[in-house]
């Protein structure tokens, strides 16, 4: 039996998928609550500043922004073989490219605080 890749693209694709879908309202939420002034305490600059500041907290941001942009990646190679795009080996190394390379900035983001 010929092994297959397949688990190391589909693996972090699904897990970003439902990690994005339960966050995302959330997200946005918080966000709505914060732009007409009722964010709860528990989300005030400083307490967030010191859980980017710690860590675990920048490995678990880092997390979340990977898995996010790799779902999307994924999406989008997949949509773009839908609209016909047949150049398989292209699309892959730019989407998956550019998800890398935004997790990158947010780990180098992060790592300034």
């Amino acid at each position: 039996m010929a092994k297959s890749n397949k688990p190391l693209v589909w693996g972090p694709f699904a897990a970003g998928g439902t990690l994005t879908a339960f966050l995302t309202p959330v997200l946005i939420l918080l966000t709505l609550l914060a732009a007409i002034g009722h964010a709860p305490d528990l989300f005030a600059y400083d307490k967030l500043h010191a859980l980017a500041a710690h860590w675990l907290g920048k490995l678990g941001i880092v997390t979340v922004v990977f898995l996010s942009l790799w779902s999307a990646a994924h999406r989008l190679r997949i949509t773009f073989y839908d609209f016909g795009v047949r150049r398989d080996a292209l699309v892959a190394t730019a989407v998956y490219s550019v998800a890398i390379l935004g997790t990158v900035a947010s780990f180098v983001f992060l790592w300034r605080i």
